[in-house]
């Protein structure tokens, strides 16, 4: 998936052209995006091995459409949790008490499964770092990332041609430096990059204590007839900290878990004595009528925290580094890991030559304002579980004979039973913003040098820009997918592009455009894929889905980066073959930063 037709040979006082610091959802992602693109990439991190926690672990369909154009979404899918055993998200007392309510979660129901379907050729996995991390690093690995545990970064200095990065090793105690062309610190929400690189960050940092007790426990009598990965415990003192109530999250179906539970950030952690941990579990499963083995306890805080500016000169930032927030909405490692798959592609075209510096001055123009988008949705969703308790006429869990009283009235006859009934349905509905953000997750639309705007209006969202996805081709937004067929085989309209390159998409009567992409790839060095859909073309409409969603004529065109980003469109055919090539010309060498 080299960039280039031709990569020029590394230059020797370069070490690596780019230097990763990190190896979570998003230096891992950067090392095996960077490594497909043929970029000498080297990633270091501190620690002796990858995630032994199962962190982060919802993994959303555009991550998912990244891991595919990488080869390796199926890979991921024999090892994850499959879709179909995510969605009966569930509000009660306790596993084994009183169930308040369920909420169809991650696409998973009749009403919204089809949303998600026609969005995109993936499906959500429940895949925790665990397994994520080796799959990415080991695939980075086969195509030529190097990769060195036990080395800590210590500070970094820019020049007019590079980067040098002074690290120790840990089991010598040796210091040395690192040259590189460009370094990405994904080094997690301690960022030591972002913090040497003088990020401005806002919002109020560490907001709620919460720790995450990792266990084995079959518990599948309690939960296997209502499939999900996470419940949520209503329980004396479960919404003064953490993420809102207690919560148990299912890492494998049904015998291992995360419980995790809130504390006060100014009284600092408990310490995780057997006594607590097995208190706390049994609390939270109703019973003690079970084994349990141990695995990890660990406290962490819930943050409320967003960088501004994302990028300084050489250096980029991403994942937790930059965005820092709860796990709620799960939103964590697949943004990390598209915020690499925005910067990987961009960083590779540099180091090919293919493209000027320039280009990645978008990265930030780009991604900081998701930065700041998905740290307030994942906070939000904290604030909305106070719903729960607001129906219940509650304003805390401090009062136990009252809440067992309100829990009461849900169950009593009556106009003040109806009405607890009604308000708790809707406080539990409401968490679709959530559990099926599926906008949120879609309609992310970029604004940047690397995007050539056709003089439209961004098209006005159809329903609620948050819950609803929303596919169009309007330069910006991701390309739309839907399903074609070559040779008379089905294949995602995503499938025909990426793999680290630009692409051209039209169809009967643009051949000019074709042409146009032909001489340019020569020209400026770049591999550029041609897709031409309709009928009698190498790739065929017979659904007629793509004809509806395209917004261009049939001899219109598409130029699509290989983020399977829309960099530009013409509505129509070229007036001539040479209108053909001066519009192309001109946005491509406007995206890449050669104008």
């Amino acid at each position: 998936m080299s960039v280039a037709a031709t990569t020029p040979a590394p230059t020797p006082a370069y070490d690596t052209d780019v230097l990763v610091v990190g190896s979570g959802p998003a230096g891992a992602a950067a090392a095996l995006f960077l490594a497909t693109y043929g970029t000498r990439t080297l990633l270091i991190t501190k620690y002796s091995r990858l995630s032994d926690t199962p962190r982060a672990h919802i993994t959303n369909q555009r991550t998912m459409e990244a891991l595919r154009d990488m080869g390796l979404e199926e890979r991921l899918m024999r090892e994850a949790t499959p879709w179909e055993y995510m969605g009966n998200t569930t509000f009660c007392t306790s596993l084994a008490g009183e169930e308040l309510g369920r909420i169809p979660s991650w696409g998973t129901d009749t009403l919204r499964h089809a949303d998600y379907e026609l969005q995109s050729p993936c499906t959500m996995l429940d895949a925790p770092q665990t397994i994520t991390e080796p799959i990415m690093v080991q695939a980075a690995q086969e195509r030529g990332a190097r990769i060195r545990f036990d080395v800590e970064y210590l500070g970094h200095e820019q020049d007019d041609d590079g980067v040098t990065t002074t690290v120790r090793d840990r089991l010598s105690g040796a210091q040395y430096t690192v040259r590189s062309r460009y370094l990405v610190g994904a080094d997690g929400a301690r960022s030591l990059v972002a913090a040497d690189l003088g990020l401005p960050f806002e919002g109020p940092g560490a907001v709620a204590g919460a720790m995450s007790i990792v266990f084995e426990a079959d518990l599948s009598h309690l939960v296997a007839h209502r499939p999900s990965v996470l419940y949520w415990m209503l329980q004396p003192g479960a919404e003064k900290e953490g993420v809102g109530l207690g919560v148990l999250r299912m890492i494998k179906p049904w015998t291992e878990w995360m419980l995790m539970w809130g504390y006060e950030v100014a009284a600092g952690p408990p310490t995780f004595t057997d006594e607590v941990v097995r208190e706390l579990a049994v609390a939270l499963v109703g019973t003690d009528d079970f084994r349990m083995r141990v695995k990890s306890a660990s406290p962490w805080t819930v943050n409320h925290h967003f960088a501004t500016t994302i990028a300084r000169g050489r250096v980029f930032c991403a994942g937790d580094a930059v965005h820092r927030h709860p796990p709620t909405n799960g939103l964590g490692s697949n943004t990390s890991i598209q915020d690499s798959y925005n910067l990987a592609w961009k960083l590779a075209h540099v180091v090919a030559g293919t493209a000027s510096p320039a280009l990645l001055e978008s990265y930030d123009a780009e991604r900081a304002p998701i930065a700041r988008q998905i740290v307030e949705r994942a906070n939000q969703s904290i604030a909305d579980t106070g719903k729960i308790l607001t129906a219940l006429d509650l304003s805390d869990t401090t009062d136990v004979e009252l809440l067992a009283e309100r829990l009461a009235v849900r169950k009593a006859p009556g106009p003040e039973g109806e009405k607890v009934r009604a308000a708790l349905r809707e406080a539990i509905a409401h968490k679709a913003y959530e559990f099926d953000a599926h906008g949120v997750e879609h309609n992310q639309r970029y604004a940047s040098s690397a995007v050539i705007g056709d003089g439209t209006p961004m098209p006005e969202y159809r329903r609620d820009p948050e819950l609803y996805a929303q596919p169009t081709t309007w330069p910006g937004a991701k390309l739309p997918h839907t399903w074609v067929t070559r040779a008379g085989h089905r294949v995602s309209t995503l499938d025909l592009v990426g793999q680290g390159r630009f692409s051209v998409v039209t169809g009967i009567g643009g051949e000019g455009w074709l042409q146009a992409a032909e001489e340019l790839a020569t020209e400026l060095g770049l591999v550029i894929t041609p897709v031409s859909i309709g009928p009698g073309q190498p790739i065929e409409d017979p659904y007629g889905t793509w004809a509806e969603l395209r917004e261009i004529g049939d001899a219109g065109v598409l130029l699509v980066r290989p983020d399977l980003y829309v960099a530009a469109r013409h509505a129509g055919a070229p007036a001539a073959p040479q209108e053909a090539r001066s519009w192309l010309s001109g946005v491509l060498t406007a995206v890449l930063g050669r104008g």
